[in-house]
């Protein structure tokens, strides 16, 4: 689990308010530990929108999440005395996650979103409820969420549960030191009270995509980075295998195959091979017409892969405008049932992205094959090898590179179109996008190490056609191959011991470092 201390006075701050909370704050809260605030507005409306509520719990007439059970149990009307036992059994008894917990930020953005969309005033919940909150996030503590618990419908009802009970000073949590502990202790340390929960509130605290949202918000930010590095990556290995960066010409993209992502990653190609000495100039011993599809279609995939991307952003846009609840307080008073708590957009475009993470590192595996076969990378020493037979080179990097590739397809695979019934079919189809975002998670750590692996065997190319001095590199892969060997990604040579050079790698290629490195050639890169 990552390691934070409480929000200082002078860190970064978040309003919530009337203005529709951002992708860019979700990650200032989730990642970088930004302090939380709501506005006087939006306080004055969640007060407005209690008042409703407090009038209809007086009304001898049952309404859903006010004086009735939940889900299947909706048909029972709870006496006014039962209402405070009924919101805490509802959290206590859906607090039943399972399995290892989730990281940090992913809890964190959790109740951020839940937050916000109490804040909008649209729950009926008071706002001391959104302010503990609030002082739970600035304070740095972290429920233990666990891994199994949603159905991505109803809510991501577990992992809120478990927030829900931290926020009544139960449960167990994560201070700011990192240490699970009692929640009840926990607050108490902060200077924070525990809720008492009133009429609807426990329900308006679980029943939102809030943990699904929050983990497609970070998705897309890993993910536009991660594209941006492949475009780097292929570049190497085209340059490293002789192509010719002719395919990559504005003309043939843009203008008459108007996929915006396809040219941004030509683009960014020809940007990175700008002045090298080998793209489609050594040739003459074995001419090619054309160069294979991982090399001359690697802007069509990548760029595939963007556009896809761009979806997800915007169906991510439209979520984090939304206040999902059930029922929802409208602008009139009017106090109504409805089903925004389904998470079919969000899981679509989550299991979306696992195809396009998918296939971004199927054709970056195929390049690193190709540099390593010494039947198909024009000169290159087999596996990269010292002295192939006696060194083995990087052989197995590939093999590694091969299995996250594997892993990946199988990831893959759709959550959402695996609904299973649930609540005595009452609840009888369901989004799984809570199961569609964990996969995606993983598939993206995956996609980080099969680049990291392409840049290893990419970089080592590179130096062996250019070990005598004879040909220069693009200006932009000398910086990238630069970068490799200062962070420990070694070079040509006999064999050593592997798995620290694709560590070295993985980290270059996960902190933005290789990026950036390039980008101080090129400018910025789409």
């Amino acid at each position: 689990m990552d390691m934070h201390s409480a929000a200082a006075p002078d860190a970064p701050l978040v309003l919530v308010g009337k203005a529709d909370v951002t992708a860019e704050d979700v990650l200032a809260v989730a990642r970088g530990n930004a302090r939380v605030e709501i506005g006087p507005d939006s306080l004055a409306e969640m007060a407005t929108s209690r008042a409703r509520i407090d009038a209809l719990a007086a009304e001898p007439r049952p309404v859903y999440g006010v004086s009735t059970g939940f889900g299947a149990l909706a048909v029972r009307h709870i006496s006014p005395e039962l209402r405070a036992q009924l919101q805490r059994s509802l959290v206590r008894s859906h607090a039943a996650g399972m399995g290892p917990a989730v990281e940090r930020e992913v809890t964190r953005a959790l109740i951020f979103l839940r937050m916000k969309t109490l804040a909008s005033g649209r729950t009926g919940v008071r706002p001391l409820v959104a302010e503990t909150m609030a002082a739970l996030l600035n304070a740095d503590i972290t429920p233990v969420v666990r891994e199994f618990g949603s159905l991505g419908c109803s809510g991501d009802l577990a992992p809120l549960s478990h927030c829900a009970l931290v926020l009544m000073g139960e449960g167990v949590a994560y201070g700011p030191d990192g240490v699970e502990r009692p929640a009840g202790e926990l607050l108490a340390e902060a200077g924070i009270a525990p809720v008492e929960l009133l009429e609807k509130e426990g329900l308006a605290l679980i029943n939102g995509t809030d943990g699904m949202l929050g983990m497609l918000v970070m998705a897309c930010a890993d993910l536009a980075r991660l594209f941006t590095t492949a475009d780097i990556t292929a570049a190497m290995s085209l340059e490293a295998l002789l192509g010719t960066d002719k395919v990559l010409a504005p003309e043939l993209h843009g203008p008459i195959r108007p996929h915006p992502g396809q040219a941004l990653s030509a683009a960014n190609m020809l940007a990175v091979l700008k002045g090298s000495g080998l793209t489609g100039h050594h040739q003459d011993d074995a001419p090619r017409v054309q160069d294979a599809y991982s090399i001359r279609c690697a802007p069509q995939v990548a760029g595939a892969g963007r556009d896809t991307l761009t979806h997800a952003r915007l169906v991510a846009d439209r979520e984090l405008a939304a206040s999902v609840d059930n029922p929802v307080v409208l602008p009139d008073g009017r106090v109504e049932s409805n089903g925004n708590f389904h998470g079919a957009p969000v899981a679509y475009v989550l299991d979306f992205l696992a195809i396009a993470a998918a296939d971004l590192g199927s054709i970056s595996e195929r390049r690193t094959d190709r540099l390593l076969d010494k039947s198909r990378s024009h000169g290159l020493p087999a596996f990269l090898a010292d002295d192939p037979g006696v060194d083995s080179g990087l052989m197995i990097a590939q093999y590694t590179q091969a299995a996250l590739v594997s892993e990946n397809k199988r990831l893959a695979v759709p959550a959402s179109v695996d609904s299973i019934p649930s609540s005595a079919m009452q609840e009888d189809h369901v989004s799984m996008g809570w199961s569609a975002a964990r996969k995606l998670r993983q598939s993206i750590d995956n996609l980080g190490r099969i680049l990291a692996v392409e840049l290893t065997a990419s970089a080592r190319a590179l130096e062996i056609r250019t070990a005598d001095g004879a040909v220069a590199l693009a200006p932009a892969t000398a910086a990238a191959l630069a970068v490799a060997r200062e962070a420990g990604v070694g070079g040509a040579g006999r064999d050593r011991f592997l798995a620290p050079d694709l560590a070295a790698a993985e980290a270059l290629v996960a902190s933005g470092a290789l990026l950036s490195a390039v980008e101080a050639v090129t400018g910025p890169l789409a």
